[in-house]
Order: structure tokens, then sequence, then C-alpha cells
């Protein structure tokens, strides 16, 4: 991976950031694209919210993307990247984790990073059930591998044990009969490999029904650049109902809606698609298009914007959002080809 061995502060930032919550296969290619657009730091402060949005399109928990902009232009206002693991500890969105790869791997200080591959690692050889998710076990964990830290060059030992974890330490099939610790393996000896490490909370996800009205006159469509916090803040959407449960759309609820939504022109639905699904972390989003064409006029709804459709390319959507405008143009051109 081209982070590694990476003395710069902030391509190490740049690739922790990406990273979190990302298989690395698909933050590689985000990380290759914004080192190219954004060589250094300032040229990320300097650029256009939007712009960064856009290039983030797709990587998900988009709540990394805004404290990447702030923490960008907030270290390019003070002139240099903090240096310590207090200081680092202090920007927006770094954590003990973050806080600790920078320090370690761009200034060589003495502080362990401890990953998912970590937390595994040291469960099974010391054969420790306390769970790595309970506030006990982040404690136990982070001490005990600072414990084991070495010292004299804390890059490199960091960077071995979070790749011995990714590579023989594995989560499904652990290569024990080839790994170098196997004879101290506590987790070996007593035949729980594949118990440990320990996790107490089960993950609960809710269902959501997203169902995007795609207003259009002319060739232009209606926008709402999605300010509220939650999923999805600063992306942009078509006009959303979301419901309860699916939901089939028949004429005399669209034409309700349409009312509601005060629209006086003549309109005419042009299509509805299938269900689109996105699975994120604790939620299961479905989503359904619905195409109104409107002839004579198209009123502007509160917190929306007229958009024509060849700027579309321009702004950050959501997964879901993007997967239907790729459909929608390759397999639905005529509803939006009015000459």
């Amino acid at each position: 991976m081209p982070w590694k061995g990476e003395k710069d502060p902030y391509k190490i930032w740049l690739s922790e950031v990406i990273l979190q919550q990302t298989r690395v296969q698909q933050g590689l290619a985000y990380y290759e694209k914004f080192i190219s657009t954004f060589p250094n730091i300032q040229a990320l402060a300097d650029s256009p919210d939007v712009m960064v949005y856009k290039l983030w399109e797709g990587l998900g928990y988009y709540s990394r993307c805004k404290n990447l902009i702030f923490t960008a232009r907030q270290i390019a206002a003070e002139g240099k990247f903090p240096d310590t693991y207090t200081g680092l500890l202090k920007l927006k969105g770094v954590g003990p984790y973050t806080a600790a790869a920078i320090a370690s791997f761009a200034f060589d200080l003495p502080h362990a990073v401890v990953d998912g591959n970590v937390f595994r690692v040291l469960s099974r050889f010391f054969g420790e059930s306390i769970p790595i998710d309970s506030t006990k076990g982040k404690v136990f964990f982070n001490q005990l591998a600072g414990k084991l830290l070495f010292q004299h060059d804390p890059a490199s030992y960091n960077q071995a044990i979070m790749d011995f974890g990714a590579t023989v330490c594995t989560p499904q099939i652990p290569l024990c009969d080839e790994c170098p610790l196997r004879v101290k393996c506590v987790a070996l000896r007593q035949g729980i490999v594949h118990v440990l490490p320990i996790k107490e909370k089960q993950l609960k996800k809710v269902t959501r029904y997203f169902n995007y009205f795609v207003f259009i006159h002319e060739k232009s469509l209606l926008i709402k650049h999605r300010k509220e916090k939650g999923i999805w803040q600063n992306l942009h959407e078509f006009v959303l109902v979301e419901t309860e449960a699916v939901t089939v759309w028949k004429k005399p609820a669209i034409r309700l809606f349409i009312k509601k939504c005060n629209q006086q022109s003549k309109w005419k639905v042009v299509s509805v698609s299938d269900d689109y699904k996105q699975l994120l972390t604790h939620q299961v989003l479905h989503g359904k298009f619905i195409v109104v064409k409107f002839f004579d006029s198209l009123n502007v709804l509160p917190g929306y914007e007229k958009v024509p459709i060849g700027k579309l390319d321009e702004l950050a959507f959501p997964k879901m959002i993007t997967s239907y405008l790729a459909n929608m143009r390759a397999e639905m051109l005529q509803p939006f080809n009015y000459g």
C-alpha cells in the first residue's frame, strides 16, 4: 500500500480517515484520487466543499468527509500539522487510534496503534476473553499494546503487528500451521482461536424506505442539498418521501402528493423504478424512484433548487442515487431527452 513507510503526516492522516470503516482495496482507489487531486493539505483546504464531497462520493460515512474538510482548513490556518499525540487528538475526527497512527508513523513517537487486527492478535495470543468492544476491553487491550510496544522503532512494530493480523492471524481462516507465534499462542493451545476475540454487542439494523420523486420540467430537476444531520449530510437528493414500509405508488397517491407540493402544471408519470437497496452498518435502505414530467412549469419547493440535468455530474449524491442515475442514463434516456 502506498501509505506504508510514509512519513508525511498529511498522507498518513488522509489514508487513516479513508480507511475508517472501509476495506483497503476500496479505500486505495480513493486515496490515490485524493492525493492526485490534493497533493498537500493546503490544496485540500483551498478546495470548495462540493468538489471534495464529489471526490468522496460512494465511500460512505460522509461525516468523515465533513471532518476532513474542517481539519484540513484548521491545520492550513495554523501553518503546520500537530506533531504530538495530544495535539493530534484535538483535531476533529481524530480519535486515539488515528492519533497514535500519525504520531507513530510520521513522528516516530512511542504510541501503540490498536486496530481490529491488533485486538484480534492480542486476544488470541494471550487467550483474553474480555469483549474488545466493551469499555473495559478497550482500556485493557490498549494498555497491553502499550506495554508490548517496541520503544526504539514504534512505527515498524505497529505496522508489523497490524500486517500480522491482516495476513496470518486473520478473522475467518487464520494460518495457525504457519504462524511463527503458534508455540506460545494461548488460543491455539486451548482450541479457542475461532472463538476469540469476543464482542458483547450485537449489531441491530434498522430498515428504511426512501421514495424519491424525480420532478422534471424541460431539462431541469428539483434537487435538495441535504443539510440536516444524519446519513448523507451535505449530499444531494431528489424530493424525498420516507415511509414505514414498501409503498406501491398508484396514480391517486401520486396526484395527492403532487397537490401537496403545490404543483399546478399538468404532469405525467414517466416511470416508477424497481427497488434499489443499499446496506449501511446500522441500516438497510430501500429506494424507489418515481419520475414525473411537468409540462408547463415546476414550482420550487422550500429547500430545493432547479438543477439542469447536465449539472448533475458536478454534485455528490448517495450511492443509491448514483446507481439510479447510471441506470437511468443508460436504459431510460428517453424520458429525459426532451429536445
